[in-house]
């Protein structure tokens, strides 16, 4: 049997949550999955994938548009193959204290595309972005990286589970 391959598609501003997509490609490929990572706004079709994973960070409330518009340009597919969906944003420890479900505009998305399952993972404001507001939340003590890569892998494990890879 091939390796399932696994598209992990992302919209990120700042790195964070393409770090987090990176963190998940490469879990899976030592899973034995044929894992490849993608900015969301760079894919134009996933039939060619056995599943994906497509993330995007919050601002404000609101899903990356980036990755909004990778959900909307391929709907269609994505309808038809196996599909999950994160978030990443927390700027605290709280995505790793309980279950934060996914916002309004990602919900909708999760039920349209039939998506298995969400998760939101903590996210990252780090002093060298060029992000006004991220600078000033640094500035005045609120950034940091609370992304948690056990939780990021575990995740990326179960996924690669359910697809049938193995070691």
């Amino acid at each position: 049997m091939n390796s399932p391959r696994i598209l992990v598609a992302y919209g990120s501003k700042a790195g964070a949550t393409a770090g987090i997509a990176e963190e998940i490609g490469r879990t899976l490929r030592d899973d034995g999955c044929d894992a490849v990572v993608l900015p969301a706004d760079t894919v134009t079709d996933v039939s060619g994938y056995d599943g994906v994973v497509l993330g995007g960070a919050l601002y404000a409330g609101h899903w990356n548009s980036k990755a909004r518009r990778c959900a909307r340009r391929n709907a269609e597919q994505l309808r038809h193959r196996p599909l999950w969906l994160f978030s990443s944003g927390p700027v605290d420890r709280s995505a790793d204290e309980h279950d934060i479900p996914p916002v309004r505009g990602v919900a909708r998305r999760m039920k349209k595309l039939g998506a298995r399952e969400h998760i939101t993972f903590g996210g990252a404001v780090m002093p060298e972005t060029s992000d006004p507001v991220a600078r000033a939340m640094v500035k005045h003590g609120k950034g940091g990286d609370f992304r948690n890569p056990e939780r990021i892998r575990a995740w990326a494990h179960h996924i690669g589970t359910e697809l049938g890879a193995t070691d």
